[in-house]
């Protein structure tokens, strides 16, 4: 049996989905549903955070409440193929990889900025809190929200070959320079974990700090030395993109089944 918030969140969840209020579009305050509903506002207020965990709205304080694209659009499959750019000198990656055009959200940065994530830095062989080349971009298609933040580090041997790319260079230009000098080819490994957004992430991703999101780690290692060129982290929204691996069988594996007969005369 469903409580009342839950009843109450059904009802606005169909609403949403009938295009009563579009995606980016401003929701009735709480004290307006509490009385639209007959209801208090902790009530109104328990119905909006579930349909905040379902990824229908995002609720910011001070700012409303509004319609996510999250639930609304199809999620993205994320396979495992890195392409040569086709419009441009790089590397386009798995989540880009669509014929879809893609735009950045907001400011492009490209500047050296204090490496403090442990992990981070041990993926990318220097110490917590060394000055590191970083490029942050927000991105997604062109007719929706955000899609990921991706925030990508350059290992500081690399300073100087970075440091005159643009901050919104073509897809993977940075790692066309670091090839070109000599660390042909970068290979890539990507570690994937689901956590919770940090208030940041869930800004610049317009999602509640209530939805957890997809980190992609990707780490690339020179062709010659076999050490760490660039560490790239990509945030996604988990509503938003699945990932797709295609199972290969071992040697063990490679047979067909023998008949009972044959198994049973051995």
């Amino acid at each position: 049996m469903h409580s009342r918030y839950q009843d109450i969140a059904s009802k606005i969840r169909e609403r949403i989905e009938a295009g009563e209020w579009p995606p980016g579009a401003r929701l009735p305050r709480l004290d307006d549903f509490a009385e639209e509903y007959g209801a208090n506002r902790d009530t109104i207020g328990r119905a909006i955070a579930l349909l905040e965990t379902e990824g229908y709205v995002w609720a910011v304080q001070g700012r409303g409440i509004s319609v996510r694209y999250g639930t609304m659009r199809p999620r993205r499959p994320r396979g495992d193929l890195v392409k040569r750019n086709e419009h441009a000198t790089g590397y386009s990656f798995p989540s880009a990889s669509s014929k879809e055009v893609w735009t950045r959200h907001g400011k492009a940065d490209n500047s050296s900025a204090l490496l403090t994530d442990a992990r981070l830095a041990k993926l990318l062989g220097v110490d917590p809190g060394t000055e590191v080349p970083r490029r942050l971009r927000v991105t997604g298609p062109a007719s929706e929200a955000p899609f990921q933040i991706g925030i990508s580090w350059i290992h500081p041997r690399f300073a100087d070959l970075v440091a005159s790319v643009d901050a919104n260079p073509a897809a993977g230009e940075w790692l066309y320079r670091i090839e070109k000098a000599g660390h042909w080819p970068i290979k890539w490994m990507e570690i994937h974990r689901a956590r919770m957004p940090s208030k940041e992430e869930a800004a610049l991703l317009e999602i509640s700090t209530n939805l957890p999101v997809l980190e992609i780690v990707r780490v690339g290692t020179s062709g010659t030395d076999e050490k760490p060129v660039e560490v790239t982290e990509y945030v996604v929204a988990s509503d938003r993109v699945e990932t797709v691996h295609i199972l290969h069988r071992d040697e063990t594996a490679q047979q067909p089944w023998p008949d009972e007969e044959q198994a049973g005369d051995r």
